[in-house]
């Protein structure tokens, strides 16, 4: 076993290095190892299914580590995205390859699970690969990162749906049989994921990290992914999906961030393995029997769901150069339709000669996407006038005391104070177009990324005094915030809270001092409108105040329960009440002040 790993360790390192020096990305690399050492190449590994199913925990850990990005608020915020054009990409996909298949000849029932098999996409490859070249956040990756989402969420039913392809019709055309057993029981381990995600294992993660034990924490970040994922398995369900549910319960947590870190190298790891395993396990001799068939196959699907994704895409909104980004990288078949076929030939809706025929078309295109994808990006983009994905400047040091993340309209303020008083202080920007219009006025901005630890590790966060977080994302907020805590301890943080729910999750990490965006201003309007309606200038600076110190005297007292939805509304309608009684007692005391100047003005 020990030299095993050992071959496959080498072969990681010289085939991806290679690759990627080539412009190739990392996963083909890892494809062409696997087939150079496996039982068609060197023939050096052949226990292939057992590293197979080793490595599958790297695609479960992906899925876990995509759910902790995907909070439901913005799954919610996807939904048109994940729900709308995912759908319509899996559904028009596979009615067109099975539409084709089944012109060829093919039996309905196989032609169906083909296509729908087909018409997924590989999640761990994609991903690695717009992460890769920073196209993650860009228009082309949220909108393939929503179709995989989909599909992710799509491939339980389709798998569930399998058995009645192969079931013979009733008198009343309906399947004599449905499987309301496995049906009742994938929904029961879902609703247990679920619950005990919320109730038990947030509380137990906030026990571990309060006990400072590191490796305890990794124990159980890595029990939870698995733990989930195995559970997901006994009934049958895709372990992923068990994995990304865990993933999006815990994307709310105090430790998402820290949780993330641990999980990270192990998902790296195990993900190349994983990808090693299907260079391995592809049957390349079936390819080398028919080379004018697997070639007009893979070109088939590869053009089919290119041409269907494109199409798509631009009927969304997306322009060409991010249309073409989305549709080659969807153009590969799935791991999870390895698992659909294998479901298929048990139930006898697919023979095994088309299981295997499909599976090496799977890998083939697997090895194709890299390639084609970076073709595209060198030769084809270009001409279309998109712009390549800009650099993050580098950081020099000087040993400014304040480090501002964010110099939007809030940012730009605290930095000409700064310089007024003659302070220096290193700014970070990461929106393109925000520091193009900053650097046209002379301001000396970086363009970089403050959620990143290494960029203000750059920006000198180990000897600044103080780190202003003015980012207009309340996530990357709470991010920059949570790395800044555990990695630079001895920085003064000064925050900008979008909202109460943001300042509450603020001071859930003990940061002091904060300014809700628009509170400030939004008194400084109310003053100018009591002044308006003709109240003294004084009275409305003196109500004004009243109103300022007394909510934020409420928002520090209400941080003990602000989960409490009921206590919470309780305490408003309390507060709105005091609020009333208080302006009443000052009223009445400015009006007995006003009259025992007029007595004694009378006495005079």
């Amino acid at each position: 076993m020990l030299l095993t790993f050992a071959i496959l360790l080498t072969t990681a390192v010289l085939l991806v290095s290679l690759s990627r020096r080539l412009g190739l990305g990392s996963v083909l690399g890892y494809l062409v190892g696997g087939a150079l050492i496996g039982p068609a190449g060197l023939r050096l590994v052949t226990d292939v299914h057992d590293i197979a199913e080793f490595s599958e925990l790297g695609v479960v850990m992906l899925l876990f580590l995509i759910g902790l990005e995907v909070r439901p608020r913005r799954l919610w915020v996807l939904r048109r995205a994940v729900f709308g054009l995912g759908s319509a990409q899996v559904a028009a996909t596979g009615v067109a390859i099975a539409a084709i298949l089944a012109a060829g000849g093919l039996a309905w029932p196989a032609a169906t699970v083909l296509g729908a098999g087909l018409a997924l996409s590989s999640t761990a490859i994609v991903l690695p690969m717009l992460a890769e070249r920073d196209l993650l956040g860009a228009p082309a990756g949220r909108t393939a990162f929503a179709v995989l989402l989909f599909q992710d969420l799509a491939f339980v039913p389709l798998v569930a749906a399998v058995p009645l392809l192969a079931m013979g019709p009733s008198s009343h055309g309906l399947p004599t049989e449905v499987p309301w057993r496995e049906v009742g029981l994938g929904c029961a381990v879902i609703a247990a994921i679920l619950l005990g995600g919320r109730f038990l294992v947030r509380p137990v993660f906030r026990a571990i990290g309060g006990a400072r034990t590191p490796e305890v924490f990794t124990a159980l970040a890595l029990l939870v992914v698995i733990g989930t994922a195995t559970l997901a398995s006994l009934a049958g369900l895709s372990t992923s999906l068990g994995a990304f549910l865990a993933g999006v319960l815990l994307s709310d947590s105090e430790y998402r961030h820290e949780i993330k870190s641990t999980i990270e190298p192990f998902e790296g790891l195990l993900l190349g393995l994983f990808f090693l395993s299907v260079g391995m396990a592809a049957n390349l001799g079936l390819a080398v029997a028919e080379p004018g068939f697997f070639a007009l196959a893979l070109l088939g699907m590869i053009a089919t769901k290119t041409l269907v994704a494109f199409l798509l895409a631009r009927l969304a909104g997306q322009p060409d150069a991010s249309a073409l980004r989305v549709a080659l990288s969807l153009c590969q078949g799935s791991e999870f339709s390895f698992v659909l076929f294998a479901a298929a030939v048990g139930v006898g809706a697919l023979d095994q000669e088309a299981a295997d025929r499909a599976t090496l078309v799977i890998a083939l295109s697997m090895a194709a996407t890299p390639l084609l994808f970076a073709a595209s990006e060198r030769l084809v983009i270009p001409r279309l006038g998109r712009e390549r994905p800009r650099v993050f400047d580098r950081i020099e040091d000087d040993g400014a005391p304040v480090i501002i993340c964010g110099f939007g309209r809030v940012g730009q303020i605290v930095g000409r104070v700064l310089r007024m008083r003659g302070i220096a202080f290193t700014a970070l920007e990461k929106d393109p177009a925000q520091l193009d219009v900053v650097r046209r006025f002379g301001e000396g901005v970086y363009y970089g990324d403050p959620t990143r630890h290494d960029l203000l590790r750059a920006a000198g966060a180990e000897r600044a005094r103080v780190l202003v977080v003015a980012l207009d994302d309340m996530e990357e907020v709470l991010q920059v915030v949570d790395i800044a805590r555990r990695n630079f301890p001895n920085l003064k943080l000064v925050v900008r809270a979008r909202n109460r729910r943001h300042a509450y999750l603020l001071m859930d990490r003990g940061v002091g001092d904060l300014v809700r965006d628009t509170f400030h201003s939004s008194l400084r309007l109310s003053e100018l409108v009591l002044r308006d309606l003709g109240i003294p200038e004084a009275e409305a600076g003196r109500a004004v105040a009243l109103f300022r110190d007394y909510d934020e005297r409420r928002l520090v007292e209400s941080h003990a329960f602000y989960t409490d939805e009921k206590q919470l509304i309780q305490s408003n309608a309390q507060a709105a009440e005091e609020l009333t009684e208080l302006f009443a007692a000052d009223q009445r005391r400015l009006e007995s002040e006003a009259a025992a100047r007029s007595r004694v003005g009378a006495g005079d």
